[in-house]
């Protein structure tokens, strides 16, 4: 009787973003394998990048527990760069991550991220096979594509007089903006703005290109009203900034705030990103992990998450039953002439790594317009971290 109730549930309509959809009846043998034996799995992913039940949207990992009875203990990061300190650090053992392309390449190369058994994960299935072995994961072992999408330059067309067709990266140089302008609070992404703007490889490891790129990014600086990540939402949608430049997927939801606001891929070209799911290797429940990365690759689950999140879907699945609207949407999926002209990063060098990042903390030095405290900040609580585990692996060898 239990499991016809529980079969039932799982056939209710959801309501998600306005439309309905049916729960797929789960395999059971699949996903009851660990029920009932009081579990969990440590989940770190990027801010608002999951459907979560708002809005009458689907609570993604609450349906996953409901129908696993394993607990999802759910955390975020606001970059890849944060993510990777913190795994690199060690302390909190997560089973699941969700980071980009170039920083998967790099996590592959530092073993800090683990092979996955598909034999556990049979919705892989689902996935687009244009977005498998891509040069970040190029055996495809290490990694599950959970979204894509292209960066581009998000603005105010009351308080920008320019044309649509007219909006280019040289725009985010314009002194006429002063004040006025938000760029990416992350030196990859804010570097790769600089060399789209220059017309170098997004890739490019080039020391004379990339110091060239630095010194467009301090002659900006007086231009920048900040430097942000999610804080972008709240200044673009109250009007507070007239240009920022972003991910294609959340500009969409700060148009639904604000109608005035538009998106612009620039025509030469642009950053494409694949975010990815992955496993660290010191995760201590790598199955579990595995049945977690396939919950979202179901196409009904995967297809919750893009609604909720606006981010162009790798599966073919959530694909198939997704509404014409956002299937049609040349934000989300832009044209074939659009992309071509995008790329994707791949890891730089440690040396070209190390120079970014110094010219990147030489830029935003002594600056007002960026959460400067956060840097001291956060190398002192990793120096913390770092005494705290030495001393307790002491108090325990001495216990012992």
């Amino acid at each position: 009787m239990i499991k016809k109730i529980f079969a039932f549930l799982m056939l209710i309509i959801i309501a998600a973003n306005g439309q309905t959809f049916e729960l797929i009846k789960f395999d059971e043998n699949y996903y009851h394998k660990y029920k009932g034996e009081n579990l969990s799995i440590n989940v770190y992913n990027w801010g608002e990048y999951i459907s979560d039940g708002s809005e009458g949207s689907l609570n993604v990992n609450k349906a996953f527990e409901e129908l696993t009875g394993i607990k999802v203990n759910y955390s975020t990061f606001a970059s890849n760069e944060e993510m990777y300190i913190k795994l690199k650090v060690g302390g909190i053992q997560y089973d699941i991550i969700i980071p980009s392309d170039y920083m998967i390449e790099r996590l592959i190369r530092e073993n800090l991220v683990r092979k996955l058994n598909f034999n556990n994960i049979p919705a892989y299935t689902n996935i687009s096979k244009r977005f498998t072995n891509l040069p970040f994961d190029p055996t495809g072992e290490y990694s599950v594509p959970y979204t894509w999408g292209v960066t581009g330059i998000i603005y105010n067309r009351q308080l920008v007089d320019e044309d649509e067709k007219d909006i280019d990266w040289k725009i985010l140089f314009d002194e006429k903006y002063k004040g006025q302008i938000l760029m990416y609070y992350n030196p990859r992404d804010a570097f790769g703005v600089a060399e789209a703007y220059l017309g170098y490889s997004l890739n490019t490891s080039n020391e004379m290109q990339l110091r060239e790129c630095a010194k467009i990014l301090k002659q900006q600086k007086p231009l920048v009203q900040s430097y942000v990540m999610d804080e972008i939402y709240d200044k673009m949608e109250s009007g507070e900034a007239s240009i920022g430049v972003y991910y294609a997927g959340d500009s969409l939801s700060m148009i639904e705030s604000n109608p005035d606001l538009n998106f612009v891929i620039p025509e030469k070209g642009a950053n494409l990103f694949v975010d990815s799911i992955c496993i660290p290797s010191s995760s201590a429940y790598p199955e579990l992990a595995e049945m977690y990365i396939n919950f979202l690759s179901e196409p009904e689950i995967a297809l919750a998450n893009i609604e909720f999140i606006n981010y162009a879907s790798p599966n073919d699945g959530a694909i198939d039953i997704m509404n014409s609207k956002i299937k049609n949407n040349k934000i989300i999926y832009p044209e074939q002439r659009i992309l071509d002209n995008c790329e994707v990063y791949i890891t730089l060098p440690d040396e070209s790594n190390i120079l970014m990042e110094d010219l990147w903390n030489e830029i935003l030095s002594n600056d007002s317009t960026y959460k400067g405290w956060t840097i001291p900040v956060s190398l002192g609580i990793i120096v913390l971290l770092c005494i705290v585990i030495i001393v307790l692996r002491k108090m325990r060898k001495r216990d012992n």
